[in-house]
């Protein structure tokens, strides 16, 4: 819970990105505001902030209008990854429904440069199908979520990066798992991907600098990259840096009145 204070600010972020992190460093220096990290659970050991927080879901729109309500958050910020869709989609409703104004800090989507050799696809399923009936090397830079719709291209051999080490077997019958915490760095991937004599890259457009390493080290590589495209948040207002949404707090900063 948020320590309650009349003159604080109350302020719930929706995180899981290092982007979200920064931004809760940058509110714990100010006494007016009182706010709480809100993370969905997937990683294991996360890197907590100086900030209360908070593990798990909402249960849906009605439970997340019903956390504002009861917590008397006056403002949201989502600064989840780019492809929690859905969390994205739940806000903006619960927000509308609950009459509490939503920023999201959204990073700017990587595009493609000299030397970059991309194919773009609409989601994950696509990006399987893109891999093509040959026998492939595939660096599969999508993290341990949907690993799944990969399971009938078993004819490709797939190095996986994840986090946390898998529980229980991967659904990928010719698969190596690596376990790094990022941020990555170029010369650093460029020399695993050629340790593993990686043919293909296959990347979701978190956009960024955390994770971009592997999109430049496949440039320099010449190797070919499926991007797969961000999914659509319906429209809300956005800002592509912490010191905008400080900005956003500080010129918008009058709690508001909705009671308990």
């Amino acid at each position: 819970m948020i320590p309650r204070s009349n003159q604080s600010l109350r302020l719930l972020i929706l995180g899981g990105t290092a982007d979200a992190n920064r931004l809760a460093a940058a509110v714990a220096a100010e006494p007016r505001i009182a706010a709480v990290l809100s993370l969905a659970g997937r990683t294991e050991a996360p890197k907590l902030p100086p900030i209360p927080s908070r593990v798990g879901g909402f249960g849906g729109v009605a439970g997340l209008v019903d956390y504002l309500r009861a917590e008397r958050i006056d403002r949201v910020v989502d600064a989840t990854h780019p492809f929690a869709a859905q969390m994205s989609r739940n806000a903006v409703d619960a927000c509308a429904a609950a009459g509490v104004p939503l920023l999201a800090l959204e990073r700017v989507p990587w595009t493609a440069q000299s030397g970059d050799r991309w194919t773009e696809v609409d989601d994950l399923p696509a990006a399987a199908g893109a891999l093509g009936d040959a026998p492939r090397r595939v660096f599969l830079g999508i993290g341990r979520q949907n690993l799944d719709l990969f399971a009938a291209q078993q004819h490709h051999f797939y190095l996986v990066r994840l986090v946390d080490p898998p529980r229980g077997p991967l659904p990928l019958p010719n698969v190596e798992v690596i376990i790094a915490r990022g941020p990555f760095d170029r010369a650093s991937d460029r020399a695993l991907l050629a340790a593993h004599r990686i043919e293909i890259v296959v990347a979701k457009n978190a956009g960024g600098e955390a994770a971009v390493a592997k999109i430049e080290a496949a440039r320099d590589l010449g190797l070919p990259v499926v991007m797969v495209r961000r999914p659509a948040i319906p429209p809300r207002r956005t800002v592509g840096s912490v010191a905008e949404v400080m900005h956003w707090l500080a010129h918008d900063s009058t709690p508001t009145d909705r009671g308990v």
